[in-house]
């Protein structure tokens, strides 16, 4: 009888350390879902992309995170009406170059995606914005990143 209550010791120890865990994580999103621009822009580029995944969820999409190191350009996977979206993510104290345009576009063939876009908590160079167009890429700038913030909030 003893091992037994034992056991059930340890299986109850083990789940209350699991809904601990998933507090700590419910806690993060809450936390990461109620910051401002003025947060955004101290969060490390993984938190920003935690930012944007919670974000779109709101608004009813799929979302699959690459893994950080081979990601090919792309850092989120978007699913929604049929439509899969690419995207980079680039939380940056500079304005975001061409490069970022260049990774998410080769992004596109890779993951079989229909549209590809950047999303920056700052604004574009002239080159990266002149790549973008040429290759469809959509570009989501600071103003347009606190616009989606808002709406995705509400």
């Amino acid at each position: 009888m003893i091992p037994l209550l034992v056991g059930a010791a340890i299986a109850i120890g083990g789940v209350m350390i699991g809904v601990s865990e998933y507090e700590k994580k419910e806690e993060e999103a809450k936390r990461i879902l109620s910051s401002g621009i003025s947060e955004v822009d101290k969060m490390t580029g993984k938190e920003f992309e935690k930012l944007l995944l919670l974000l779109f969820k709101n608004l009813g999409y799929q979302i699959s995170l690459t893994s950080g190191s081979q990601d090919y350009g792309a850092d989120l996977i978007l699913y929604k009406d049929g439509v899969k979206t690419v995207v980079q993510a680039k939380r940056y104290k500079n304005p975001v170059s061409v490069k970022a345009v260049q990774e998410v576009s080769s992004s596109l063939k890779y993951y079989k995606a229909d549209k590809a876009m950047v999303i920056t908590n700052n604004r574009f160079t002239e080159n990266a914005c002149n790549l973008a167009r040429s290759n469809s890429v959509e570009l989501w700038d600071r103003k347009k990143l606190i616009e989606f913030m808002l709406h995705a909030k509400s």
